[in-house]
């Protein structure tokens, strides 16, 4: 799972009350519902060799940042999600992968739109959430973003890159 584990410990008191979704006739959402309604946008990452172009699903909620890239077996080559922010996040929060299949890059937004940190995350397989390595940012960032593993290093994307979506309040531009 892809979130903070603040988020995390929330998300876990909730655990008791869906053992009993079945006896009460609910079943919890699969991943393919629970994707399919996220918001999309398509982001623009600045960087030396040319804007390269995502399409990302937008993780708004606490719920949708908990849930993450959680239990997929694939990522699109030219897809990620976005984990947005109200406010700017703390460097010692971060994000861990329990639950998650896919390793992962994350980069880690600063308020100007500039990738102030990247991380490759690993897979893992516990079923113990707190056995799972926890990624802290190292930086303040007010959004995070995560792609397939290598997809920073394949495309000479780096720390001060710009990106850039719909709506996002910084709008900053490659550096020349």
């Amino acid at each position: 799972m892809t979130t903070t584990r603040r988020e995390v410990v929330k998300g876990l008191a909730l655990m008791p009350a869906l053992g009993l979704m079945p006896a009460l006739g609910m079943r919890p959402a699969r991943a393919a519902e629970v994707d399919a309604r996220l918001a999309r946008a398509t982001l623009a990452i600045h960087a030396a060799g040319g804007p390269q172009r995502l399409e990302v699903e937008l993780a708004e909620t606490p719920a949708q940042r908990r849930r993450g890239l959680m239990e997929r077996d694939h990522l699109g080559a030219e897809a990620g999600m976005l984990f947005l922010y109200d406010g700017l996040q703390p460097p010692d929060s971060g994000f861990w992968m329990y639950r998650t299949r896919i390793p992962l890059d994350i980069a880690f937004i600063d308020a100007a739109g500039r990738i102030a940190a990247i991380h490759t995350m690993t897979p893992c397989d516990s079923d113990d959430p707190g056995q799972c390595r926890a990624y802290p940012a190292g930086v303040a960032y007010r959004a995070a973003l995560e792609v397939n593993a290598g997809y920073f290093a394949d495309r000479d994307i780096g720390i001060g890159d710009c990106v850039s979506w719909p709506g996002a309040a910084a709008s900053c531009v490659a550096e020349s």
